[in-house]
């Protein structure tokens, strides 16, 4: 009896005891996975799913996670650029051996399905993001009360004044009750110790 699955994109034709290489799967060396992408089962009553088998199901046993073959990318412009460029690849694959192919009552196994994504340890950090630092600006700036035209101070345009804006500061009280701390928060804009004295000035009225 063989089967023909579905994984990563590609489709395998198998039977028990074979050992493959597939696309990266979310699992250890020494798991059990199961594939229910399960387009055909052959052998004397052959079955061809619309577009899957209903119930079928190969059972698989990790055996490591490798890397393919480098493959080498070289691009070349010629004439006006004359440029060069050689990069390399080599792609993450599970290597894996068939146990078993199931007919049917795949879905109640109990195996853990095979996926394509990352182990759990080797999952990446978050990165953090821009708009959580606009967050930490805004928080770090006192609230404003009402907005003030920004650029009334010297040396802020409309682009200083819009990035001080996204900090958080819309009034000259604002700017003026920022503290040393405060304002190294601020990474969006530099802020000069002079428009902290004028907006002193204007916030007096």
């Amino acid at each position: 009896m063989f089967a023909v699955l579905k994984t990563g994109g590609k489709q395998y034709k198998v039977q028990a005891g074979d050992i493959l290489r597939v696309e990266k799967l979310a699992a250890d060396a020494g798991e059990k996975v199961q594939f229910n992408d399960v387009l055909m089962l052959g052998g004397d009553a052959p079955v061809v799913g619309a577009p899957f088998v209903e119930g079928a199901g190969v059972q698989a046993e990790v055996i490591e996670q490798i890397k393919g073959d480098k493959v080498i990318k070289f691009v070349k412009r010629r004439r006006k650029h004359s440029s060069k460029r050689t990069v390399g690849h080599r792609q993450k694959l599970t290597l894996v051996k068939i146990t078993d192919i199931l007919s049917s009552g795949a879905d109640k196994s109990g195996i853990k399905a095979a996926t394509g994504s990352a182990p759990a340890g080797e999952a990446a950090p978050a990165a953090k993001k821009p708009a959580a630092k606009k967050a930490e600006a805004k928080a770090a700036a006192p609230a404003a009360a009402a907005a003030d035209d920004l650029t009334k101070l010297n040396g802020v345009g409309p682009a200083a004044a819009k990035k001080l804006n996204d900090a958080g500061i819309e009034s000259f009280a604002a700017l003026a009750a920022l503290s040393d701390e405060q304002i190294a928060a601020i990474d969006t804009v530099k802020v000069k110790p002079e428009w902290v004295e004028q907006a002193k000035e204007l916030a007096k009225g």
